[in-house]
């Protein structure tokens, strides 16, 4: 993966720490459609379940469509078999046919307006920009559409096939990690007389497919036809994420985004999402499956929001050696070894580094770190994972030291040090007589030339882990220049680790040291022994007379407005600064490596 990439842009690193973490992900590109002034074009990025039962073998069975969603289009069918599988010809989808079939009219276009946050200058945004995609009706009056459509939005608007009237729409959730947004119309006229799409079976190869949407090219729908290549765990470069992915070779363009793929009984079997560009490849493009649609909108239901995919918080090897596996003292051929445990997840209290997981739920995993799936097919071991919700126990059958075991495990989204997106609002920002501090996120990296940024502080963007829940990196982004700060207006992008003596776990923990200090002097403590120290009191008397000088409407985010909440009693920091792994499958150059 280009590790600059994570929305919109594509931006350039140091070639030193590009060499080592260039992966296909710099090659997808968003399939939405974007407008806007010409310092504001962009080229495109990357963007863009169930419980399972097992047959006495222990293989993978055939997903069912949950009776949860109901509300929202998709319908529970008991018979195992032909939820999937079934070929009936309810309505064969032929070119004699397509223009007039109803589903189409259930396909509409989006238009959004986005203003994303300034990272850079975190109390202010960007300049809006315009893009249009596609999204499909849904049960329950809600419409589907892609997350990275719908992102950092101010207003939304949807447009029916054939009509002149746009209507404002809501967005009742954003899964960035699935790239798949929910919205909501209230206008009663937009409903009338259409009929929401009913969503198929998981393909098999070789299934025809045809996507509808919005695309570059012309204002009305398009149509476009093509097969199923394959279906496995796929890098959804939106969300930085792997899960089960549709690919096609089907045309996908800019504005397909969010449109439905429709198979040849007029059910749609997924949402169109992403594309990959190569010299060395044509025709690939991924379409999100109803399985991870499912997902989201029972997770949405569950909850009342939407809360993320699990993860186990492991990061396995694969054990394709025999060698390996008799050192290990693992018999047969199965298994995948635990190389590292994130000390956030549940999994830090259950496993060690050195045991072999050979079974998740009664599922035996391979030695490649593959698990059956289907018949005469095995897929990734993530695949597993990716069924459970948030909270969910998983049954571990693991070897330590030769002695085979069960384990239990509970489930949660993964915690990033470095996250790849501020979820909603504004940055968090803290401005101390002129010294801007910030967390360390993704977009930020995306925004700070490679030069300023410092391959010290993308090398613990992309090896770090975090010890805690909260745990961020903060740093000093630049010095807005005063007489009260002489000295240091050349100091940017260096982490800030100690304030008075006392190691800062995150922004709102530096806030709360600032506001409680009783000294005479901040004493600020930042990466490579820099050091910085300002009056307290000269600090207070500044800060009004910065603003103003700047322009600046608050020293700091709303979110450091609240109450400090010490939820962290008790943490303790290593002075470890990075590992020797890194955080992301993005980035790993080892095939056998992969984070579960």
């Amino acid at each position: 993966m280009a590790v600059t990439l994570s929305s919109y842009t594509t931006t350039s690193l140091s070639s030193a720490l590009l060499s080592t973490v260039k992966f296909q992900y710099s090659s997808y590109r968003p399939i939405l459609s974007l407008h806007s002034n010409a310092q504001q074009k962009k080229e495109g990025v990357v963007v863009q379940k169930k419980k399972q039962s097992k047959d006495e073998k222990g293989n993978v069975a055939k997903p069912q469509q949950a009776s949860s969603y109901k509300g929202f289009g998709i319908t529970r069918n008991d018979n195992k078999d032909s939820v999937f599988d079934s070929k009936d010809q309810q309505f064969q989808v032929e070119p004699s046919n397509i223009q007039n079939a109803a589903f189409l009219n259930a396909v509409v276009k989006v238009y959004c307006t986005h203003t994303a946050p300034d990272y850079s200058l975190p109390w202010q945004k960007q300049r809006q920009y315009t893009s249009t995609g596609s999204a499909f009706m849904i049960g329950g009056r809600k419409l589907l559409t892609n997350a990275h459509c719908v992102e950092h939005d101010t207003q939304v608007k949807v447009k029916r096939r054939g009509d002149d009237t746009k209507y404002v729409a809501k967005v009742l959730a954003r899964g960035v990690d699935c790239d798949i947004a929910l919205l909501s119309v209230e206008s009663d006229e937009f409903w009338r007389e259409v009929e929401p799409l009913r969503f198929g079976r998981l393909p098999h190869l070789q299934d025809s497919v045809t996507v509808v949407g919005y695309p570059l090219g012309g204002d009305t729908i398009s149509v476009t036809k093509g097969v199923v290549s394959r279906i496995e765990v796929t890098s959804y470069a939106h969300g930085s994420s792997d899960l089960l992915g549709i690919q096609i070779d089907a045309a996908i363009n800019p504005g397909n985004s969010g449109g439905p793929a429709f198979n040849a009984q007029g059910e749609c079997i997924g949402v169109a999402f992403q594309v990959l560009r190569s010299d060395d490849a044509e025709n690939i493009g991924y379409v999100i499956p109803t399985t991870v649609v499912s997902h989201f909108l029972t997770d949405y239901e569950k909850n009342g929001r939407y809360t993320g995919f699990a993860s186990l918080g492991v990061l396995i090897q694969k054990l394709e050696n025999p060698a390996l596996r008799t050192c290990l003292k693992v018999k047969s051929n199965e298994g995948v070894l635990v190389r590292r445990v994130e000390p956030t997840s549940d999994a830090n209290n259950v496993l060690k580094e050195g045991d072999v997981i050979v079974r998740f739920d009664n599922v035996r995993v391979g030695c490649e770190g593959t698990v059956p799936f289907r018949s005469n097919e095995r897929i990734a071991f993530h695949y597993l994972i990716s069924q459970k919700f948030a909270g969910d126990t998983a049954e571990l059958g693991i070897i330590r030291a030769g002695t085979s075991m069960n384990v239990k495990i509970v489930l949660n989204p993964r915690v990033h040090l470095v996250p790849y997106h501020i979820d909603e609002g504004q940055p968090s920002y803290l401005i101390i007589a002129g010294l801007v501090f910030t967390p360390l996120s993704e977009p930020l990296i995306e925004e700070e030339c490679e030069d300023t940024i410092g391959l010290k502080l993308l090398a613990k963007a992309r090896y770090s882990l975090a010890r805690f829940e909260g745990e961020q990196i903060v740093i000093l982004s630049q010095v807005l220049a005063n007489e009260v700060n002489i000295g240091y207006e050349d100091m940017s992008n260096l982490q800030v680790l100690k304030l008075n003596g006392s190691r800062i776990k995150n922004i709102q923990h530096l806030a709360h040291l600032v506001d409680s200090c009783k000294d005479r002097h901040l004493y600020f403590e930042f990466e490579d022994s820099y050091v910085a120290v300002l009056e307290r009191e000269a600090v207070a008397t500044a800060s009004s007379c910065i603003l103003a000088d700047y322009g600046i409407p608050s020293e700091r985010s709303p979110d450091l407005l609240k109450p400090y909440v010490n939820s962290l009693e008790g943490e303790t920091s290593s002075e470890k600064e990075f590992g020797d792994i890194p955080v992301s499958n993005y980035e790993i150059g080892v095939d056998g490596l992969f984070w579960a």
